[in-house]
């Protein structure tokens, strides 16, 4: 008998057995899927079948949207000489401002004004569909926003917000890339509209710009010509101020300069040239100073008559200095020859003292006529001096005029320049007309195929999705059935084993045993009346399946710890009609067929089902046998085939107290007087769940079964159960999983599928009693 710690109960419970039985490798995770699949095959197929059905209803009504794109670049393509030209500065798209530039430009594409300008130009407001909400409408939609008549222009005969708004949502334009490509489209029904639409939303956009840059140019060209004007009048009236001042001060001036000025220059480069004249007069006289005192202290030499340049370039000292050279060399020659004494000797000294008594004359008039000269300087030197010292005193007084004549000619010479420069611009201007920097590289064409909607990726999402929807709604309903579908649940949700996957018995339910009962001649014990088909399978089929799950049940009992020679054993469910009462009476037969002594209990005194099946006609049971109204041997029935013994219980009147007869003393002292007679005593016990009776029968009963319907019995509820019996839980042995549909076992326990194939069973001769 099992032995279990109530703290590992409250532990385990909410809910009870929590614990989950965990994957040992991938192909578990394979048999797990494919199970999953065999369960809910139907619901993916459904969901599959329902969404590709919708699919294509909304690929036939939903109408065909061609969208057509026209590439257009967006750059500086102006000449160098135009932009030199060009009132305003043009915008230079470089690499930091492209994507915000870019970005500006489309929303201009996708601005209102651009939509309001394609829809008045391809008169649009007519299209069926603009006169829709949304790019692509069923037929149906159409019709029905056909109906409203909503007006297509306002007020002012602009197209209506509605008209807009849906041509808005049409239109799309892109960056592609990181390129200053702006790629724009414009779905429609029609390819030829699309196109037609493309191509117009491009050349408004253009011809916006165009017209934005003439009208800024315009203004530009008119501002520039009112200022011209102004700045005209402006220098005119300044350079009239300036020679009407030099009128009124008497100021005349010559080649830009001032007349004062220019006599002061002269005067200053006079004085400069008269003073280096008198330096050089003054050098000149000295020399000839010197060499006349040198030449009357040595007559006899010639050294000092050729010291200075000036006596070098008068001819007549050059010519008397060649004859006085000419005649020393004559008289050297003959003092050598004739000896210095010669007369003839003595004759060339002569002319040669006569010739340098004539150099001596010439330099002594060189010497005067320098000391003249420089007399001559020095007074011309004085005279540019007082003429200086005069035009400079004049000049202080004219100091005044001259600044205020600076001041007024620098601000006619600025207006001048201004005028000038903008008159240039303005001239260049003239020939100067706009350019965008957008152009069409390349024009929608009408496209072959339609962008919405896309058939292969609809039907490919519609399966992809229904597959989803499909696998999502099975685990969904897996995760919300929490029934009992395999012995792994039991054993990981309640901790106890499972003691035996009983199949379902699907043949059809015999009919009623009759009334009457018959006597044995010989004595006057009731006998029992036969046992329905369903209660006498495991008698009648010993071969079945499932006459060898009850074996497997008995195998559990005969095995469980502290088995004694007598036992007594509940069979007790969570909830009712799970097929606790026929596991009970096929158990208590197939025991009774192999000869041991055995006899079945009805204690489910409230709802007596098997005293219903085995002894309809009884008229007395345990309770009459417990108050002491009848013995056990009076009131027990007994099945001449198997030997089962049968104390039924009859329901004379309801019983509120039934926990209390069996809690009785006089219960008690039945079952000690039964585990003594019998062998095994089947005790069929009410649920658990309805009623409080199979608790109080804990001190009675040496251990419990529970029984548990495949597919229908709730986990929360059987771990409840449990949970508010911990008296019974503790003596539980196992629980038996109860009409298992074996087939469908198949599709929850894949990867024990060999355990339920039939090849095994039907090789050793079992059958399915079906």
């Amino acid at each position: 008998m099992l032995q279990r710690n109530m703290q590992r109960i409250d532990e385990t419970y909410a809910p009870l057995g929590s614990a989950t039985v965990e994957g040992d490798g991938f192909g578990e995770i394979i048999h797990r899927a494919l199970a999953f699949l065999r369960r809910r095959y139907l619901i993916i197929i459904l969901i599959a079948a329902l969404a590709m059905a919708a699919c294509i209803v909304y690929l036939r009504i939903t109408p065909p949207t061609y969208t057509a794109r026209v590439e257009i670049l967006f750059s500086n393509s102006r000449a160098e000489f135009l932009q030199k030209q060009s009132l305003l500065p043009d915008p230079v798209v470089d690499a930091s401002q492209s994507a915000s530039q870019i970005a500006t430009q489309l929303q201009l594409i996708k601005s209102r004004a651009t939509a309001v300008r394609v829809i008045n130009e391809l008169k649009l407001a007519d299209d069926p569909d603009l006169n829709v909400s949304g790019p692509s409408l069923s037929s149906l939609g159409r019709l029905i926003s056909s109906a409203s008549k909503d007006p297509q222009f306002d007020a002012a005969g602009q197209p209506s917000e509605r008209v807009i708004a849906a041509f808005e949502d049409r239109l799309t334009a892109i960056r592609a890339s990181s390129s200053n490509v702006i790629e724009v489209g414009f779905s429609s029904s029609s390819p030829i509209r699309a196109a037609e639409v493309a191509n117009a939303v491009a050349n408004a956009y253009i011809a916006d710009q165009l017209d934005v840059k003439f009208e800024v140019n315009r203004s530009a060209k008119d501002w520039l010509q009112g200022r011209l004007h102004d700045l005209g009048k402006q220098a005119l009236a300044a350079e009239r101020a300036v020679n009407a001042y030099k009128s009124q001060n008497n100021i005349v001036s010559s080649g830009g300069k001032p007349i004062d000025e220019l006599q002061i220059t002269e005067l200053n480069n006079r004085l400069a040239a008269a003073r280096v004249q008198i330096s050089d007069a003054a050098a000149r006289a000295s020399r000839y100073e010197v060499m006349l005192h040198a030449n009357s202290d040595d007559s006899s030499s010639l050294g000092t008559l050729d010291a200075g340049p000036d006596s070098l370039t008068s001819p007549i000292i050059n010519n008397l200095r060649l004859q006085y050279l000419e005649l020393a060399r004559r008289a050297n020659e003959w003092a050598a020859k004739f000896g210095r004494d010669h007369q003839a000797v003595m004759l060339l000294r002569t002319k040669m003292a006569e010739l340098r008594t004539s150099i001596s004359e010439e330099v002594k008039r060189l010497a005067e006529a320098s000391r003249s000269e420089l007399e001559v300087a020095k007074q011309r030197q004085q005279q540019i001096e007082k003429q200086l010292n005069e035009v400079v005193s004049q000049s202080r007084s004219t100091s005044s005029a001259e600044l205020t004549i600076r001041e007024l000619e620098s601000h006619a010479k600025e207006s001048r320049t201004l005028y000038d420069s903008l008159l240039q611009r303005y001239m260049g201007s003239l020939d100067n007309f706009p350019l965008s920097e957008a152009r069409v590289i390349a024009p929608a064409l009408p496209p072959q195929t339609k962008s919405k909607p896309k058939t292969v990726l609809v039907l490919a999402i519609g399966a992809l999705g229904s597959l989803a929807l499909g696998v999502g709604l099975g685990l969904l309903r897996d995760r919300m059935e929490r029934v009992f579908r395999t012995s792994g649940q039991i054993e990981g949700k309640l901790e106890l084993p499972c003691l035996s996957i009983v199949p379902r018995l699907s043949g059809p339910k015999p009919p009623q045993p009759a009334a009457a009962s018959s006597r044995a001649d010989d004595d006057s014990r009731l006998i029992a009346s036969p046992p329905s088909a369903v209660h006498d399978v495991a008698v009648n089929m010993p071969s079945s399946r499932y006459a060898e799950a009850l074996r497997s049940i008995k195998l559990a009992i005969d095995l469980s710890p502290g088995k004694g020679s007598n036992q007594i054993i509940g069979i007790t469910s969570a909830l009712p009609n799970e097929g606790k009462t026929t596991i009970a009476s096929s158990l208590a037969q197939l025991i009774g067929h192999t000869g041991k002594k055995i006899i079945i209990v009805d204690c489910d005194l409230r709802n007596p089902s098997l005293t219903t099946c085995l002894a309809p006609n009884a008229t007395t049971g345990i309770v009459e046998v417990i108050n002491g109204n009848r013995s056990l041997e009076e009131t027990v029935w007994r099945d001449p085939k198997t030997g089962l013994v049968f104390l039924p219980a009859v329901r004379r009147k309801p019983l509120f107290h039934s926990s209390e007869i069996l809690s009785a003393e006089a219960t008690r002292n039945l079952f000690n007087q039964l585990r003594t007679s019998y062998d095994y005593v089947i005790v069929d016990l009410p649920p658990l769940t309805p009623l409080v009776d199979v608790r109080v029968t804990a001190p009675l009963i040496d251990f419990f079964i529970l029984v548990v319907e495949w597919g229908r019995t709730k986990i929360d509820v059987a771990q409840h159960a449990l949970h508010t019996a911990p008296n019974v839980y503790e003596n539980l042995i196992g629980v038996v999983l109860n009409k298992t549909d074996i087939k469908s076992m198949l599709r929850y326990d894949a990867q024990h599928s060999d355990y339920y194939s039939d090849t095994h069973y039907i090789r050793y001769g079992l059958t399915d009693p079906t």
